[in-house]
């Protein structure tokens, strides 16, 4: 998938995706957001589908996301193994607002789709909630901690 300014989002493959995809999240939740690393990566990331956004000049990554389905989904998402979950979508500061967090988050609805999945949860953090409404998320239940960050459960039907 091709966005404007030349941004491409793909499912990642290999070490070296694994390792851009990594990197984009140390950066962005570690780093910038203080989230402890033994937090963010966690013993889902084996069995997730990992999709990282790329500037098509030059390949650098810019963003990166994952899906998560079957058993690992629905321990995220109240017990539907139907519903995959979005999760630790990240996109670089001098990236953003260009687009790549919703080129990302289409990416990983398409592979929800490839997958057969018929919808799409979400922890989102309270300061995104309007970005994921403006892509058809809805937001439900209470306002809770992630990483001491406050979230809201979110979901989307995939048509």
């Amino acid at each position: 998938m091709t966005a404007a300014g030349g941004v491409s989002c793909r499912v990642a493959v290999g070490r070296e995706d694994l390792d851009a995809c990594f990197g984009v999240r140390k950066e962005v939740f570690v780093a910038e957001q203080g989230v402890p690393e033994d937090l963010e990566y966690d013993e889902y990331d084996v069995g997730a589908v990992h999709v990282l956004a790329v500037r098509g000049a030059d390949g650098a990554p810019l963003g990166t996301g994952r899906l998560l389905t079957g058993a690992a989904a629905a321990v995220k998402n109240g017990g539907d193994a139907t519903v995959g979950a979005l999760g630790r979508l990240a996109v670089l500061r001098s990236a953003r607002g260009l687009g790549v967090g919703a080129e990302l988050v289409r990416a990983i609805e398409d592979a929800a789709r490839e997958r057969g999945l018929g919808a799409v949860d979400l922890h989102a953090q309270t300061h995104a909630l309007g970005f994921y409404e403006r892509l058809g998320y809805a937001a439900y239940g209470p306002e809770f901690p992630d990483a001491g960050i406050p979230h809201r459960a979110m979901r989307k039907v995939l048509r």
